[in-house]
């Protein structure tokens, strides 16, 4: 997904001169060739995200369209009050860049998990939240990351994520919900870098003959209140899942549009980390198995919740 994005802003900054890119002190490698293209549309703001962010801010409101990268927490959390104050407050077009969401960089530990950002990017008001599963859902992003107003959040993987959809998901729109598989027995809800392991899930799912929907959602904010409440009205359970706090992130989203349905409607269960800091370090695949984050802990809240016999 970080590869689909720098080509996609290298042809955004090819297209549009007032397209600027500020990294806060990494990526020097992927951004090589973004920076050797547009050295006038680039600049290192060092290790100060708080900087990088009010720097983006100022340039925005002089009518430049700014790109802030760095990873996990870095780009969010830690300059939190410049990008609600200085940048979504003035809706200057500020698009926020987070390579590393959820446990990517888990080796790192808690300070370098992102597991609360969707949530606390989602509440800040008129900020776009997108949450690409795979590097084709990220390259139809990145073009509406410059034709979406104001501030745009983008929560990417670290790169080398395999591709779950046969091919390109243009054109697409903000909000819109992407089925993959269709089924009225369970919906598997997928929001982020987690699609692969919800992809794995199902196929083992299906293959027990269960009747299972898969459903990624590349935009968190705003979301596919439409599509929610169908599937919502036709299916069983939803089950929502996000590498990431249960508390006010993808799942917290689905339920509250599900919540204020009237009449018979799916039972919603979400799977994420509870509510929780991970103490534990490892790779992401280890965290993701730890946490019952990868398709077997998927598969089996699935059977749980659906009963191991099914019709």
């Amino acid at each position: 997904m970080r590869d689909a994005f720098v080509r996609g802003l290298c042809a955004l900054a090819e297209a549009h001169e007032d397209v600027f890119l500020i990294t806060g002190d990494l990526g020097f490698g992927v951004l090589t060739p973004f920076k050797e293209a547009f050295p006038k549309q680039y600049l290192n703001a060092g290790v100060a995200e708080q900087a990088m962010t009010g720097i983006a801010a100022g340039l925005a409101l002089e009518g430049r369209t700014v790109f802030t990268y760095s990873i996990g927490n870095f780009p969010t959390l830690r300059c939190l009050e410049q990008i609600r104050n200085d940048c979504a407050y003035h809706g200057a077009n500020v698009k926020v860049i987070c390579v590393g969401g959820g446990f990517v960089y888990g080796a790192l530990g808690m300070s370098h998990h992102a597991t609360e950002d969707v949530a606390v990017m989602r509440a800040l008001p008129e900020v776009t939240v997108f949450t690409p599963g795979d590097p084709y859902e990220a390259e139809a992003i990145v073009p509406l990351l410059y034709d979406t107003p104001g501030v745009c959040y983008l929560r990417l993987g670290r790169g080398g994520e395999p591709r779950v959809h046969p091919g390109a998901v243009t054109p697409y729109r903000a909000g819109q919900a992407l089925p993959i598989y269709k089924g009225r027995e369970c919906a598997i809800f997928s929001s982020g870098g987690i699609l692969p392991e919800c992809r794995k899930a199902a196929d083992v799912l299906r293959a027990e003959g269960r009747d299972i929907a898969l459903v990624s959602f590349p935009t968190v904010k705003p979301i596919d209140t439409p599509f929610i409440r169908s599937a919502a009205a036709s299916a069983r359970l939803i089950i929502t899942v996000e590498e990431h706090n249960v508390i006010g992130g993808f799942g917290g989203a689905v339920s509250e549009i599900v919540a204020e349905m009237g009449g018979s409607r799916a039972m919603v269960a979400r799977v994420g980390l509870q509510d929780c800091y991970s103490a534990v370090v490892g790779s992401q695949a280890y965290l993701r198995a730890y946490y019952g984050l990868d398709s077997a802990g998927i598969a089996a809240r699935v059977r749980a919740l659906t009963g191991e016999a099914h019709g």
